[in-house]
C-alpha cells in the first residue's frame, strides 16, 4: 500500500543500496539510449501515439487522465482507442481485447474500468506494438491511441509523452531502483512534454479528482449524490497506490469513514468484504471492477471525474492541438519536387 520506508528518505538502507541504484541508472539510460539510436527496434504505428506514464513504482492516478484525455481526443474530432500491458491479467493468450462486459481478472483492473467508464477499444498485452496492431485491425475508425503506463515501453514509439507525479509524495528520495522508488533517472521528466501533479490543483500543472456520483455496485444505473451520504458512518475500500487520497476525499464530503486499505491492484475474494458492523461500503471504481457479483448487500463505487487546473487545461489542450495536427502535417502527401 505504502513505499518501503527506505523510498522515502536517503537513510542506511537507501545508502547501502545506492551503487545498485547507480548501476540501474546506468542500464535504463543504456537501454533508452538504444531505441533512440535505432540500435534495438521501435514500431511506427500509422496514428499517433499518446503515452501516459509515470517515473515512480506504485500508482499516480495516470487512470483518470487517461479516461480525461479519451473525453478531450472526441471532442476535438479523434477516435481514440487505447493500449496497455494489462498488470496482473490473468488471460492466457494476449493481446486480449477488452470491451465494456470485460473480465477485470483477465484484462487487469484498470484497462477494464477504462473500457466500461469511456466504451472504447482497449487492447491489452506484454507486446505493446502487438495489442496496438490488435486494436487497429479490429477497430479501423481509430485514429489516435493512448499508451497507458506507456512511458518505459520504448518498443513503441510516440509522438506525444506525459508524465503523472504523485503531489504528495513527489519523487520521495529521488533514487532509482532498488534505493528508491524510480525507475528512470529523475532527469527523464526534462524529456517529456508535460509533467502533471495529481493531487494538488495549486501547483503549476496541477490535477485532482473530484466525486461525480456513487453507483451501485452492480447496477450503474442506479445513482445517488455523495451528499447522500453525508453525514453517515461507511466501510472504505481501496486497493490503489494512495488509499488515503480516497479517504480523505470521502470525509471533505461529510462522511465517517472506516478505513480498509488494501494493496493496489489487489485481487479481492467477497470474505475479505464482509465487514462488521453492517454499514455502506464505498469503493473506487478501480476495486468495483473486480467486486462485481460477490453479493455484497449495499456497495457503492464512488464514480470521480478529473480536474486540472486552468494552466493544466489550457496547456494540455493546447498541446494535444499541437501535436496532434503536426502529425497530420507529417502525414500528407508531398508534392512531387520534379
Amino acid at each position: 500500500m505504502r513505499s518501503p520506508r527506505h523510498f522515502r528518505r536517503r537513510g542506511p538502507l537507501a545508502c547501502l543500496l545506492w551503487p545498485s541504484s547507480l548501476l540501474f541508472c546506468a542500464l535504463v539510460r543504456l537501454r533508452r539510449g538504444l531505441y533512440r539510436h535505432g540500435l534495438l527496434p521501435s514500431k511506427r504505428l500509422p496514428v499517433p501515439v499518446i503515452v501516459v506514464g509515470n517515473l515512480t513504482v506504485g500508482g499516480v492516478g495516470k487512470t483518470p487522465l487517461v479516461i480525461h484525455l479519451v473525453g478531450e481526443l472526441r471532442a476535438m474530432g479523434w477516435t481514440p482507442g487505447v493500449v496497455a500491458r494489462g498488470y496482473r491479467g490473468e488471460s492466457s493468450h494476449w493481446p486480449l481485447s477488452l470491451g465494456d462486459d470485460c473480465d477485470a481478472r483477465l484484462g487487469g483492473d484498470e484497462p477494464c474500468l477504462i473500457a466500461r467508464r469511456c466504451r472504447v477499444p482497449v487492447c491489452v498485452g506484454p507486446d505493446r506494438p502487438a495489442a496496438a496492431r490488435q486494436l487497429l485491425d479490429e477497430h479501423p475508425d481509430v485514429d489516435v491511441l493512448l499508451s497507458d503506463d506507456g512511458l518505459q515501453h520504448y518498443r513503441l514509439r510516440r509522438d506525444l509523452e506525459l508524465a503523472v507525479v504523485d503531489a504528495a509524495r513527489g519523487l520521495e528520495n529521488g533514487l532509482c531502483l532498488p534505493a528508491g522508488p524510480l525507475r528512470e533517472p529523475r532527469s527523464r521528466l526534462d524529456a517529456v512534454d508535460m509533467v502533471l501533479y495529481n493531487g494538488n490543483e495549486r501547483v503549476r500543472f496541477g490535477m485532482a479528482v473530484r466525486i461525480r456520483d456513487l453507483a451501485a455496485l452492480d447496477a450503474d444505473d442506479e445513482r445517488w449524490p455523495i451528499a447522500s451520504f453525508s453525514g453517515r458512518r461507511v466501510h472504505a475500500v481501496a486497493g490503489i497506490g494512495n488509499p488515503e487520497r480516497f479517504f480523505a476525499t470521502l470525509e471533505r464530503a461529510g462522511i465517517e469513514v472506516v478505513r480498509h486499505p488494501f494493496p493496489d491492484h489487489h485481487a479481492y475474494h467477497p470474505e475479505e468484504l464482509r465487514f462488521e458492523p453492517s454499514l455502506p461500503i464505498l469503493m473506487t471504481e478501480k476495486d468495483a471492477v473486480k467486486c462485481r457479483g460477490f453479493g455484497l448487500e449495499d456497495a457503492w463505487q464512488v464514480r470521480v471525474d478529473l480536474h486540472l487546473n486552468e494552466l493544466a487545461f489550457i496547456g494540455l489542450r493546447r498541446l494535444l492541438r499541437e501535436k496532434l495536427q503536426s502529425w497530420r502535417r507529417s502525414t500528407l502527401p508531398r508534392p512531387d519536387d520534379t
